[in-house]
This record gives structure tokens, sequence and C-alpha cells, in this order.
């Protein structure tokens, strides 16, 4: 009698696909990586451009998964091996025969590196490609996609889909050949579906990014009286609103505050803001750390009085999703003053679990510190209800655990239909 045939229990293989992997300012993804290997998920990773950071977070050697820099040939006969490599295998001779169009369109690394991250896919055994980033992460996914046959899902975040650079026509495209897109927010899918309209829109899904609660431990209570140190951690660029920040800074000491800001990060702004300092007269208030890990960041959390992040749109459309370390400050137990842009009302309820302010408003950044400097000094058990909420709303929305199984779920789901071909498609432009 044949013995029965059971089922095999190895886990199918799942790619991301990312434009640099490790990126020392994408810590959501690391967190995404683990909790997924964590539930027993087996990953490969593909990095199309060589890691350029010079510093690294220890979370990174936890990681399972091999990192498989993708090929991206600078010479026509680089180019031509790939082809021909492509054509050796029946799958990708053909993929590549119905779909030339496609390929042919892509600029040359993109239209390279669909061909070397399908084959890798194909050798690798995958059975879906995720990526994050709906530029040049979901470019070449899709177009791996469509050599392959094997699916593809995609993460989007802020400056993908908000900058002024992002056509429209091209973003329904990916989606429409997606099995399902992925939204950081109830803000970008709302965003998303307006601007690529009623057909697509049952496509885009919200799965939160995530956060490792057990590395954030709950700390609350601040110093109170003599000095208000406040805390600042973003890249140096104009969407954080630290331009803004500093005449606040300087309010505040104007109204007799004794304030001092640690300000945690690099980036093009950097000399401008070193200017702002020193006309300003924050030489001695200011303190600029470079980049520091999460490790480092999260140490200097009992030390201070506030998290501010004052949020802006940039002007080019640039603006922040929902940046991570403000995810990070509430679940410790800093009281946070944020940027009301995007997606952070929906974390920061103004009030309840933290401070909501325009940006762009130096008065209002001032007054919003002065009042959790004053609760800090004479109001601490205010102060307290209001971080227990901010703890209790990020472990509501963004354990990381939580999210990667509704992700594995959602790319488990079968692929949203789309049944008109995307240029019928009625988008916003």
């Amino acid at each position: 009698m044949p013995s029965e045939i059971v089922p095999s229990q190895v886990p199918p293989r799942r790619a991301y696909v990312l434009k640099m992997y490790p990126r020392f300012s994408e810590t959501f993804i690391v967190s995404e990586i683990l909790a997924r290997e964590a539930a027993g998920e087996d990953i490969v990773i593909f990095s199309l451009r060589p890691c350029t950071d010079a510093r690294f977070h220890p979370e990174l050697a936890r990681v399972q998964a091999p990192v498989i820099h993708v090929p991206r040939p600078s010479s026509a006969h680089g180019f031509w091996q790939l082809w021909q490599e492509a054509a050796a295998d029946p799958v990708l001779a053909d993929g590549t025969a119905e779909n030339l169009g496609d390929l042919v369109g892509l600029d040359h690394d993109d239209a390279a590196q669909s061909l070397a991250v399908a084959r890798l896919a194909r050798e690798h055994g995958v059975a879906h490609l995720h990526a994050h980033f709906a530029s040049v992460a979901t470019t070449v996914a899709r177009a791996a996609s469509l050599l392959t046959g094997i699916p593809y899902s995609f993460t989007t975040h802020a400056k993908d889909i908000f900058h002024d650079s992002v056509v429209t026509a091209d973003l329904a495209r990916k989606t429409a050949d997606a099995d399902h897109v992925v939204a950081i927010s109830d803000f970008n899918r709302d965003y998303l579906r307006r601007r690529l309209g009623p057909v697509l829109a049952e496509r885009i899904h919200v799965v939160r990014n995530g956060l490792e609660l057990d590395r954030f431990p709950y700390r609350p209570g601040r110093p109170a009286g003599g000095v208000a140190r406040l805390l600042a951690v973003g890249r140096l660029v104009e969407k954080k609103g630290f331009t803004h920040l500093l005449p606040a800074l300087a309010l505040l000491r104007k109204s007799g505050r004794d304030v001092r800001l640690d300000l945690v990060g690099t980036g093009p702004l950097e000399a401008e803001l070193h200017e702002q300092i020193t006309e300003l007269g924050l030489a001695d208030t200011v303190t600029m750390h470079g980049a520091l890990t999460q490790r480092e960041v999260t140490a200097m959390i009992d030390d201070h009085t506030a998290l501010v992040a004052p949020f802006v749109p940039g002007s080019d459309g640039n603006v922040d999703g929902l940046p991570t370390v403000l995810l990070e400050g509430m679940a410790a137990g800093i009281p946070c003053v944020a940027g009301s842009v995007t997606a952070v009302p929906e974390i920061v309820i103004d009030g309840r679990t933290g401070w909501l302010v325009d940006g762009t408003d130096p008065n209002a950044i001032a007054s919003a510190v002065a009042e959790v400097i004053d609760l800090t000094a004479h109001d601490p058990q205010s102060l307290r209800r209001i971080t227990d909420a901010a703890r209790d709303r990020v472990a509501d929305l963004h354990d990381s655990r939580r999210q990667a199984r509704a992700l594995a779920d959602l790319i488990d789901r079968p692929a949203d239909d789309v049944d008109q071909p995307v240029e019928e498609l009625e988008v916003a432009s």
C-alpha cells in the first residue's frame, strides 16, 4: 500500500527587492524582516545598490536572510550577458518575448537588474517578490514579475508617492500589475485611492510600519526642574522642520525657559542649520550629534524632557509618512511634540497621546514645549496619563509581530482583481 503523501511543511520563500540594503534610515524594513523571520518565514533580500552608509544598527546582525547584491552592468557586454542567461531559461525566454515592450521601456539599469532579479528569483525558488517604495525597487520587482510569473506586491511610504516627480500613470501601472499594494497609514491609503481612482482603490491595503516593542521598554517620568533638555532626531532636510524648531528654541529662551536641544542627524541642511544657530545666538543651547544608532538614541531618552519633531511639507511636495523616531519615542515614554502632517494625527492625538502643532509655526512649537515643561514640573500625573496613552497607541497600531502577520496574510491572499487595462483607468493627474 503506498504511503500517504504529506504536504511539504517548508514555507514558501519570499524575496525583498530593495534599492539599497542595509540603509541606516530604514530601520522599519529591518524590523519587518525580523518579525517575519520570527514567524517562520523564509526570506531572501535582493539589494539593487551597494550600501554607502558608514554606520550600521546592531539589529542587522539578527537578520538571517541572505543578502544578494544584484548585478548592475555598466557596459553593453554585461547587459548582453544577462540577456543570454535569461534566454537560456525557457520561462524567462518566454517572459522576455511576451514583455519585450515593457523591458525596452525601462532605463538601462532597471532593465538589466530586472533580468538579473528574474533569474535570481528563479534560482532561489522565490514564490513572491515584495518591494519597499514605489520607485526603483518596485520598477524592478514589477518587471521581474512579468518575466517570471512570480507575483509581487509593494509598500508605499512618502517621497515615492508625494513628491512632485511621481508620475501617476506609472504608479497606476505598478498598482494594476501587483497582487496587492500596501499603504503605511489610513492617510496614505486614502491619498492613493483618490489619486489612482475607484478601480484600483480596493487593491490598496493598510499595513503599518512595525516596531519591536521589546527593544523600547516604557520608561515614563522625566527629570523635573533645572534645565529642560529637548531631543530632535532625523535627517537634516526641509521636511523635518528643524529650521522652524530653532526659532522656537530662541522664543523659549527669550521667555526665560532654560532649555537645551540635542539634534541628532546628518543631511544637506547641516551647514544652513549651523548658520541659523549662530544667527539666533543658540551656540550654547544646541548640540549637533551627527548620526546615531537606534540604541544610542534610545539611551538618550531618559535624560530628556521631550522629543520634538516639527514635521512640515517640503517645497517639492515631499513630506514624511510616519517617521519611526516618533513611534520609538512614544513607545519609550518621552512626551512628543509633532508636526501635524500626513498620518501623524493617527498616532499623536493632540492632548491625549502627545502634542500636535503646525510645524511651520515657531510660536506653536514653543507653546507646546512650554506646556510639556510645566506638566513635568507641576503635574506629572497628567503627563503620565498622556505618555501611558501614547505607549498604548503604539502597541495597538505598530507592534511589528502583528504587522508582519498582517503582511504575510495579505501576500497569501489571491490577487485583487483589476479587470480594466491600465490605459483605460481613470486616474488623477
